[in-house]
């Protein structure tokens, strides 16, 4: 199968995809856990409501396989880091998972996805980082499976308490276009601070479709609004995790985003999914 093939599996028509990401639990922070202690109930909600993808790794892929009928398209996460926490440990690394592109082939993945991190003053967490995209392109390549990579831009610990989001654009956009440097098939892009300004990072995605990550929970009304100008400055889509596994109609919260995403939806209409 060629890369445009699995591709097909994660875009629509148009080009756009919501990929819900349940991949938290890979992480070692207890936090990332709410909502998914139960991860086969988890899984089985959100994939009733039909995204275009989901979003796990190895040991929990099986369980959305495992379901009979039309599911979403699976995205493997092959890499695992422990740069998550309020409090960082001694030395911070990025792993990749051993036969990568083999795991997501086996699992029947439409997309693998890994990590670019870029946290201040960690430059071997960036080379870690590097060397383990640069060991899955070529595998990807001989394969046909598609490669989403993750810029991801945190603040400093000291400052934001952990795993918190660096919005500004000026280091988004050189960590995105080394990812398409890199050969990503899809970049899974920060939002930035001013989101009117977010046709800057699919500019300097070239021509890569770009995934919008939805970082921490936030009120309903702000991530329907934020979800709506993105797509409206270009995204082919989003990435969403905690937004979804968090709220308390996972299931509503899922296709009030795919109406944004494929509907374009207004906020107020998409809204009411979350009531149905």
């Amino acid at each position: 199968m060629s890369v445009t093939a699995r591709l097909n599996r994660l875009l629509s028509s148009k080009g756009r995809c919501f990929d819900v990401a349940i991949d938290h639990g890979f992480f070692n922070e207890r936090s990332f856990l709410n909502g998914i202690e139960d991860i086969a109930s988890a899984i089985r909600v959100v994939a009733s409501a039909a995204p275009d993808a989901i979003q796990l790794p190895p040991g929990t892929a099986p369980l959305l396989q495992a379901i009979t009928g039309p599911k979403p398209a699976l995205v493997l996460r092959t890499d695992i880091a422990n740069v998550y926490g309020k409090v960082l440990p001694r030395k911070l690394f990025s792993r990749l998972i051993d036969d990568a592109v083999e795991q997501a082939l086996s699992l029947d993945a439409a997309c693998v996805v890994v990590n670019l991190l870029m946290l201040p003053d960690q430059p071997e967490l960036h080379e870690d980082c590097i060397a383990n995209i640069c060991q899955l392109k070529p595998a990807c390549q001989r394969s046909g499976m598609p490669l989403m990579v993750e810029p991801l831009v945190m603040q400093s610990n000291k400052v934001a308490g952990g795993y918190m989001v660096d919005g500004d654009l000026e280091k988004i956009l050189p960590l995105v276009r080394q990812a398409v440097e890199l050969g990503a098939d899809i970049i899974k892009a920060d939002p930035c601070e001013d989101v009117s300004q977010y046709h800057e990072v699919i500019r300097i995605a070239s021509g890569v479709p770009v995934l919008v990550r939805g970082g921490g929970s936030v009120p309903d009304e702000v991530i329907l609004s934020r979800t709506s100008a993105l797509m409206s400055q270009g995204a082919s889509g989003i990435v969403y995790g905690r937004n979804v596994i968090q709220h308390k109609n996972p299931a509503g919260m899922t296709r009030a985003l795919m109406s944004i995403v494929h509907e374009d939806a207004s906020p107020a209409e998409a809204a009411k999914h979350l009531v149905s």
